[in-house]
């Protein structure tokens, strides 16, 4: 009898231990209202203070092949596929940090331990060949750092989302385009998706659907209180916000 209900507490509590908190993913960092740039070393480290499970940071190949860390294809009104590093140097963000390269971002990162770094990998607007291009200078990079135990991929680009995995099979890689199923992400051996928020809304199986597959489940971007408790409720893997401050006082409560 009491091995009975020794396994039974055993099975109740992996299932409990199974559907594990929600945590949170700051977007470009911890920007919003710690008024630094975003995709900025400073939102980083803002990021990493306020103890974010991750912190999400966009990365573009330059002309002469160097992986710099910004949202949009242009810095400043210079167009990065078609600039060289040096050149994207003559402007600065408004606190005086230069554009930084994905290594200087990923060692800053790799000062500590506690938070993850989400790699999103951006389409070249030069086209496939370019945007492949950036997928193996990518992982070269991380490789050289050893920093594959603290990295995560995503990307819009389905076919850069298998070419991570092609050259490097450990790497964690989500697909961000929404246009495909749970079930066509664990065919495609990749390790989840990060989906906006109006998809899972419309799809609301598919968080289950991923967690019975095995895929970690995600949302971009989630800023308000009703849309970040809707997906706290869900029991989505992760959150990723602009808004950390509000989805930490969430969670903790």
């Amino acid at each position: 009898m009491k091995r009975t209900l020794l396994l039974l507490t055993l099975i109740t509590f992996c299932s409990i231990s199974s559907y594990a908190q929600t945590q949170m993913i700051a977007h470009r960092g911890a920007w919003k209202n710690t008024e630094v740039p975003q995709n900025s070393l400073a939102s980083l480290n803002k990021a990493v203070e306020q103890k974010a499970w991750g912190s999400e940071f966009d990365v573009h190949l330059t002309k002469d092949d160097v992986l710099v860390v910004t949202h949009d294809n242009d810095f400043y009104g210079i167009d990065i596929a078609t600039a060289t590093y040096a050149e994207l140097l003559t402007k600065k963000h408004p606190n005086g940090e230069q554009i930084p390269t994905a290594e200087e971002y990923l060692k800053e990162g790799l000062k500590q331990q506690g938070t993850k770094l989400i790699f999103e990998l951006k389409t070249n607007r030069l086209g496939k060949e370019r945007t492949l291009r950036s997928v193996e200078v990518a992982v070269d990079l991380v490789k050289s750092l050893t920093a594959e135990q603290q990295v995560e991929y995503i990307a819009f680009d389905y076919d850069a989302c298998l070419h991570f995995k092609k050259i490097d099979p450990q790497a964690k890689v989500h697909y961000l385009n929404s246009d495909k199923s749970p079930a066509e992400l664990k065919e495609a051996g990749l390790d989840g998706f990060d989906y906006h928020l109006s998809v899972l809304k419309k799809n609301p199986t598919w968080i289950q659907e991923a967690r019975d597959l095995g895929l970690k489940s995600n949302v971009w971007t989630v800023n308000s209180e009703e849309d970040l408790q809707y997906f706290i409720d869900s029991k989505i893997d992760y959150i990723t916000t602009d808004q950390p401050e509000l989805l930490n006082n969430l969670l903790n409560k």
